[in-house]
């Protein structure tokens, strides 16, 4: 989610706030359950959304509806952090919930406490089972089936599966916030390493690597941009030989394709001159 100005200030600051309400296990998946239901809410009550952000409206006035609103509905730890949500400036109306499901992102990723690698592995294995199957991408977008009837084919394919986290935030993928559901599930595959501390790579092979291997990536990676780096891996056919790691804009391009293409380019520029 991009976040400018008065919002991206905001969300720095209610991340803050976050971090020593979320704790992890059950309060973490509840402050996550809470927050992303007010998020879903102020999408669907434009004109509540609207006077919450309202910069001529008294915070004070702003936080007593939402506790008039909210109290015994969310968390408490949930309820507090909208409260601190709707007394700030917001650039956009529509910044304050997309906000309050970052957050909840953040919560969920939380919420799985030591299994954050797991967490992301698991996100990044079903984006690839989405994007590779159009048959079940088709299922997961079609706007003619209920987001709940959507929700029980993600319990079919993961439930008793995947961790409870990579449960939930595949089913928030289905709320139509992000322009695809694989495009929800890259993004939360960011926050997750983010929480962490983490980059992220996609790292193309033409044949899976020992751990060895991806051990003694994983520590280049890291000396090279100067923070640890979870590696996704993907078998590529295309790739020939060698290895191709994608960090944000950066590619670092070993294949054998590449060698090729390189060549073919300096060849024609040859015959050219």
């Amino acid at each position: 989610m991009d976040f400018r100005g008065g919002s991206a200030e905001a969300v720095a600051a209610l991340t803050d706030e976050l971090a020593p309400l979320a704790g992890s296990g059950e309060t973490a998946s509840a402050l996550a359950e809470g927050l992303f239901s007010v998020s879903q809410t102020l999408r669907s009550e434009p004109a509540l959304r609207r006077f919450l952000t309202d910069v001529s409206v008294p915070a004070p006035a702003k936080q007593g509806l939402v506790r008039d609103v909210l109290g015994g509905k969310v968390s408490e730890t949930a309820l507090s952090l909208v409260i601190s949500a709707v007394g700030r400036r917001w650039t956009r109306s529509h910044d304050l919930p997309d906000a309050l499901e970052h957050l909840s992102e953040i919560a969920t990723v939380r919420s799985a406490a030591g299994d954050g690698e797991r967490l992301a592995d698991q996100l990044f294995s079903f984006a690839q089972v989405v994007q590779g199957n159009p048959e079940l991408r088709d299922a997961l977008s079609d706007p003619a089936r209920s987001t709940d009837d959507k929700a029980a084919l993600v319990d079919d394919l993961l439930a008793g599966k995947a961790l409870p986290a990579t449960v939930t935030l595949a089913k928030q993928a289905l709320a139509g916030t992000y322009r695809t559901v694989s495009a929800a599930l890259a993004e939360y595959q960011k926050v997750a390493a983010s929480v962490h501390d983490e980059g992220v790579a996609t790292v193309r092979v033409a044949k899976p690597l020992t751990d060895a291997e991806a051990e003694r990536l994983g520590a280049a990676l890291q000396r090279t941009y100067g923070r640890p780096i979870h590696l996704n891996m993907l078998v590529d056919p295309e790739v020939l030989g060698g290895i191709k790691v994608e960090i944000g804009d950066d590619v670092i391009d070993g294949t054998i394709a590449s060698r090729l293409d390189d060549a073919r380019r300096e060849l024609s520029g040859n015959r050219a001159g």
